[in-house]
């Protein structure tokens, strides 16, 4: 099993900034994508940015040169830099890893989550 805390979450005026972290423990061989989701209230989860194993990244449409995620992997960490914040990017914010098993499946961790709450 791997298990997966977030914090840094908190209250911002639009237009601040917050900086996310996902610090992952437990069995943590294999794992490749890590990602930052979110969930506003009423609507569904939707994937914020991924980065591979490699580094590779991609982003959301709607935060694409706003946010940045990294990872560090001897720290067991995936970060997510929100700069130029919206009133939109209110929602609770997940970390998901993907793990390939020894029998090559892939499994999928989720954190419980941190609230972002961006103020007009």
């Amino acid at each position: 099993q791997v298990q997966l805390v977030e914090s840094g979450g908190g209250l911002v005026q639009a237009g601040g900034s917050l900086r996310l972290s996902c610090v992952a423990s437990g069995s943590i061989l294999r794992i490749n994508n890590m990602a930052w989701y979110r969930q506003a209230p009423g609507k569904q989860r939707d994937l914020v940015a991924v980065i591979t194993d490699g580094g590779t990244t991609n982003y959301a449409d709607s935060v694409k040169g706003r946010f940045t995620i990294s990872r560090d992997n001897a720290k067991n960490t995936v970060y997510l830099q929100m700069n130029s914040l919206k009133p939109d990017d209110t929602a609770v914010y997940y970390c998901n890893a993907d793990q390939t098993t020894i029998y090559g499946m892939n499994r999928r961790f989720v954190g419980r989550g941190t609230q972002v709450t961006v103020s007009s």
